[in-house]
């Protein structure tokens, strides 16, 4: 082969690089894109300005979505705006999730359904998503309503922690029969972003306290996280999800980043090992596609840290997958007919992600 054609195959191997690679990066943005149009179509209500549960009308519990799958959108698009910052996508959601605002005492909160069309109960994971977004999205452009709600929100916790099995955040408002991972996890998650925010030592004695309660009883000898201890037989219920183990991964990573303690830090990369081996099986995460984005909130702050692509490389074999095999003719995420809001919010969130760290 001479030098010209030498030359020439360089060429056209570097050419095939540098599709492939934009290809890439292109795939998780269209992947956005096609799922939030889905969602604009699909299941939004304009003259309302709510959102639907599915797009099976004809079996619709409600006329508009539980307010869990709009926890999902709301930190959907705030990972839309941190990959395009000069665009808008969470005034519409925060627009609709203002309409579940229910000011009963002790605390306002958000209660679990539209509150123009009835009242409801108010779960403290609910609203403790709701303030993880919204303090993410202070960090990115400290719009005064995010800090102001989260700190309501942290109010409304604080009224659902007692002394039954030693401390601890009840799952629902008014219901004292367990506490919960999903309630607990968050919690700490967001009495630590306070802290970083306003340097109030309450909230990282909340921190601590409720992560030192959580570990003493939910925790697995392996590193992951049991659901629920029951109250007051102090019962556990062992099942694991993966957005439990995700609160917690990434409450290690955020307590070694403010104390500097690497315990927390070897914590962290246990728990990861743990549920990388407890939830990757045969290739592919469980089915929630929401939890899974949880957890990968935890994995993405671990390696931010020890920067090992280890754990992404799962996230995106699971990803690349779901696109590929339960997607349909209308770009929606789901296994079965019928497709859920909070699915393809998920779905938007674990792509953004993705696409964020491979543009960095």
């Amino acid at each position: 082969m001479n030098s010209v054609a030498k030359y020439l195959l360089s060429i056209i191997f570097v050419c095939v690089v540098l599709n492939n690679c934009d290809a890439q990066t292109r795939g998780y943005a269209s992947h956005i894109n096609e799922l939030y149009a889905a969602i604009s179509n699909k299941l939004t209500d304009q003259k309302a300005g709510l959102y639907l549960e599915s797009t099976d009308t004809a079996k619709k519990e409600n006329a508009h979505s539980w307010l869990w799958p709009l926890c999902a959108m709301i930190q959907a698009t705030n990972e839309m705006e941190t990959l395009e910052p000069r665009k808008s996508y969470m005034t519409t959601v925060e627009n609709a999730i203002d309409q579940y605002y229910n000011d009963k005492p002790p605390t306002p909160a958000y209660q679990d359904y539209v509150t123009k069309e009835r009242l409801s109960s108010r779960f403290y994971d609910d609203n403790e998503w709701i303030a993880i977004a919204y303090l993410d999205a202070y960090n990115r452009n400290h719009k005064k309503k995010y800090l102001d709600v989260s700190k309501m929100i942290y109010k409304f916790i604080q009224s659902g922690i007692d002394t039954a099995a030693g401390g601890g955040v009840y799952w629902k408002e008014g219901d004292k029969t367990t506490k919960n991972t999903c309630s607990n996890g968050p919690a700490i998650l967001i009495a630590l972003e306070l802290y970083k925010i306003t340097k109030d030592k309450e909230y990282l004695n909340t921190a601590l306290s409720i992560y030192e309660w959580t570990n003493k009883y939910l925790q697995a000898p392996e590193g992951t996280y049991y659901d629920n201890i029951r109250i007051p037989t102090l019962k556990i219920a062992k099942r694991e999800y993966t957005y439990n183990t995700g609160t917690m991964l990434q409450s290690n990573v955020l307590l070694y980043t403010i104390t500097q303690d690497k315990k927390y830090l070897t914590e962290a990369e246990r728990i990861a090992k743990a549920g990388k081996a407890q939830f990757f099986v045969n290739g592919r995460l469980p089915n929630n596609y929401w939890f899974n984005a949880v957890l990968l909130r935890g994995y993405i702050a671990l390696y931010q840290i020890d920067k090992n692509k280890d754990w992404i490389n799962f996230f995106e074999e699971d990803a690349n997958q779901i696109w590929d095999k339960e997607r349909d003719t209308d770009n929606m995420i789901g296994k079965k007919p019928a497709k859920a809001l909070i699915d393809q919010a998920a779905m938007i969130e674990i792509y953004a992600r993705l696409q964020a760290v491979e543009n960095k």
